[in-house]
Order: C-alpha cells, then structure tokens, then sequence
C-alpha cells in the first residue's frame, strides 16, 4: 500500500507557534520531533520508505528534505501554489498513477494521512490501518474512513457518522458509514458521544486510486482536465513548466466538498480504535491534546503560573521569565519576536488577525 501523508497547511490557528517560514508541522510542538517526523516514523517499518510520499508546498520542500532524508526525493510533491486539498490530493494521485502499473489502478491502495496530527497507540493505528487495507482487498467497500474512538464531547473537530455494524475483523468491528460533521455545536457533539453514534474523523481514509481518480473524473471534470495534462507530463522535462502553468488555475476548494461528499453509504466503511489521535490545529485544541482535564494548564519553558486554570502558557526564551496570575481559559504564547494573549473562545479570530498581516509591513511576523 502506498501512503501520502499531507504536510503543506501553513498552520496559522497555532499562530506564533507556527508561522510561514515554519508551519506547525515541521515544528517539535509536542516532543522532539516534528508531528511530521512522528507520521513518517509510524508508518516506515511497515510500509516502507519507498512507498510513503509526501505532499507540501514547494516552499517547504527543503525542510521535508531535511527532516526526512531517508525519503526518496521524487516522492516528495510539491505544490507550485495554495489551492486547498481537492488540488493537493489530485496532484498526489496524479503521481501515483504515473508510478503505477496502469494494470493495477482499480487495486492499488493508497492511505491519505496528516503530517500535523498527534497519535500515541502506534499498534493500535497499525491495527486499525492494516484492518481497513484487508476489507479494501475484500471489496468490502471502496473506501474505508478511519476514525478515532472519542475520548469527549469534542466540538472542534469532525465527527463521522456510523451505520449498521457490517462485521468485525479480528475482533475489530466496522460500520457501514452514515455521515461527515464538521465541527458540530458541542450540545450535539455531546449527545452524539453519549449515544456512541459517532466517531471523531481523524481525515484518514484507505482507498484505491481507480476509485479516487473516477470520483474527480465524475465530480470535478473541470480539474480532472488539468490534472490529466499535469499527470501526462510527469518525468518529462517540461513538467514543471506545466505544473506551474495549469495548478494555480485548478479550482481552491476543500476536498470534502470537492470530493467526499460524494461518496454514497454503500462505497464506504467506518472503522475505528483508540489510537490516542488528536488534531492540535488551534492552541486551545493544543491544550487539550497535552491535557483533556478541563481546568488544567499547560505549560513549557520558564513559566511561573498562579491562581490560573484552563490556560496554555508557553515561554520559548530561556532569558526570560513569564508569570501568569489569575487567568482563566487564556493562551499566551512568547516568542523571540511576538507574543499572543489570547482567550480560548476568540483563538479563531487569531487567524484572522495573521491573515490580515500579508501585505503590510508587519507580514514578516506572519
């Protein structure tokens, strides 16, 4: 099974933790390696270095290159411009075709997976993963959602839907699939965790490329036209020339619009474990990651917190002290050249605020 591991967001809800020049992704936000380096490690005995690609923006290819050396270089792909993830999982798929044995499209399988998640049940993934690589095999479906066993009423992430248990494998069982919500109200993210209806959506999924390629074909033939020319070209000279000219015209859209919302309950399965996932994708999202208990802080560096709950402190200058007294669902954030104060419930307008930087004398903080 080929893996694509996803890793070109700019991370800027964990702004300025994350930045531009070196989005979350690539940073040691929860140990020494990088959320992408731990993604490459969980996979790389099993599967092998020569069938994990990476997909990122072609600023950042340098940096993958740095921190994953023992990648072969062509199965890093980088993107010429941001044209959110239907763009970015096509190109994927366009080189993976290109790769593959035309023979062998309708049962090349192929893991999409995230470069800033966090995981601490390696074997239980593993499981999970290789589980929903047996059910493709089986024709079970044509596309198997991996979901995370929920932990709490989480209402800043989606959460799949599941239908009728359809079996078990390995004492594992597997549902049929019911729904996608993207972050829903937490008094419905509650009711759905006490019903154990629902699972939170990870954003993994093993499928094949015939299927993935027919849904762009069917769905979005606009950018299948373009991505065909860019796929023709693949390992030809002019490929770059190509790529830069035809992908920052492809459409800006989601791949869940784009794409997955167009899969029926009868192409597709659920399976899911207790793989410690969490998506740290906003700070307060960070904090719980760390530590689910509600009232607890979390803090790193020189920190001296007091009177204080719910609240994330983190110092990245070693010279320099940080005291919090009295805070209550509060982000701070020091680093060398900003410093974030911020309560939880108004972490989006964080991005906002960065976003607002391009173009102005200050976007050299973005």
């Amino acid at each position: 099974m080929k893996i694509v591991i996803f890793a070109g967001g700019s991370g800027r809800r964990l702004w300025p933790i994350s930045r531009q020049k070196s989005p979350k992704q690539f940073e040691p936000i929860l140990g020494q390696k990088s959320t992408l380096q731990l993604a490459v490690d969980r996979v790389l005995d099993r599967y092998g270095a020569e069938n994990i690609f990476i997909s990122t923006n072609e600023r950042y290819e340098a940096i993958v290159r740095q921190q994953l050396p023992g990648l072969p270089p062509e199965n890093i792909i980088g993107e010429p411009a941001r044209r959110d993830l239907a763009a970015a999982v096509g190109l994927a798929m366009c080189h993976l075709a290109q790769a593959a044995d035309p023979d062998a499209l309708n049962d090349e399988a192929v893991a999409i997976l995230w470069g800033d998640n966090y995981m601490d049940q390696t074997p239980t993934f593993l499981q999970v993963m290789g589980t929903a690589e047996n059910l493709l095999a089986q024709k079970a479906a044509q596309i198997l959602f991996i979901g995370e066993t929920p932990r709490y009423a989480n209402q800043n992430l989606g959460w799949l839907g599941l239908g009728e248990k359809q079996g078990e494998v390995g004492g594992r069982p597997y549902y049929q699939f019911d729904s996608l919500t993207y972050r829903p109200p937490l008094d419905q993210c509650q009711r759905m965790f006490d019903a154990k209806t629902h699972v939170w959506n990870t954003g993994y999924f093993v499928t094949t490329l015939d299927f993935v390629r027919s849904l762009y074909q069917q769905h979005q033939p606009e950018m299948w036209t373009g991505l065909s020319v860019i796929e023709a070209a693949i390992g030809q000279p002019h490929y770059q020339e190509t790529l830069r000219q035809i992908y920052p015209e492809l459409a800006a859209t989601s791949f869940d619009d784009a794409i997955l919302a167009h899969v029926s309950p009868e192409q597709a399965l659920v399976i899911h474990g207790q793989m410690g996932w969490s998506d740290p994708g906003t700070l307060y999202a960070l904090k719980e990651a760390i530590n689910p208990i509600q009232e607890a802080n979390v803090t790193q560096g020189n920190v001296i917190v007091e009177k204080s709950t719910d609240s994330l402190i983190y110092n990245y200058q070693t010279d320099k002290l940080l005291v919090a007294v009295g805070l209550e669902g509060v982000i701070v954030v020091n680093t060398e050249d900003a410093v974030l104060v911020v309560h939880k419930d108004e972490i989006p307008l964080v991005k906002q605020v960065v976003n607002g930087l391009e173009g102005t004398d200050l976007e050299l903080y973005s």
